[in-house]
């Protein structure tokens, strides 16, 4: 039986970056440990200097995030936005116009809700590499993906291609 109320000191996290650590973050996903099926919500925790995820648009979940603690800066298209605790942020699918990012430029941890649309499939573009990826999902997480694929658009191939051999 699935519990309807999680207080967010007990998410469940884990570690998520890259290599070089200019990615770095804690992570919860608690949409799902609720039981919500269409809706997801993800506790972020950054510490100074780190963002969570690159620059990137979705373009089938919309996304809304809430500050809880700390401050930083909103990447939104081409402009910057300071933030803190108590904002709100919106960021609804589209082109690189519509990209987003959270940095912690602050002095103290940045944690907020990342609450977003569920969709079993998603395309997400990055502008600042130049790359999409796609994925197919049955519960919505990119982890858990039946397809997934990164790649950038110079690699495509004809609709054809290896078809007629």
């Amino acid at each position: 039986m699935i519990k309807p109320v999680l207080n967010i000191d007990d998410a469940e996290l884990m570690e998520f970056g890259s290599p070089n650590e200019k990615f770095k973050a804690k992570l919860g996903r608690m949409g799902s440990a609720l039981g919500a099926e269409k809706l997801g919500v993800m506790l972020t925790i950054v510490e100074p200097g780190k963002r969570a995820f690159p620059f990137h648009v979705h373009h089938a979940i919309e996304e809304m995030f809430f500050i809880l603690e700390g401050e930083g800066e909103y990447r939104f298209g081409a402009e910057t936005h300071q933030i803190r605790k108590g904002d709100l942020l919106s960021a609804p699918c589209g082109g690189p116009e519509r990209a987003h990012q959270i940095i912690n430029t602050g002095k103290d941890t940045l944690k907020y809700l990342a609450i977003s649309t569920n969709g079993k499939m998603d395309m997400v573009e990055y502008p600042d590499s130049g790359k999409f990826a796609a994925f197919s999902s049955e519960d919505g997480s990119a982890e858990k993906a039946r397809i997934r694929y990164v790649g950038r658009t110079a690699s495509a191939v004809g609709y054809f291609d290896g078809e007629d051999d």
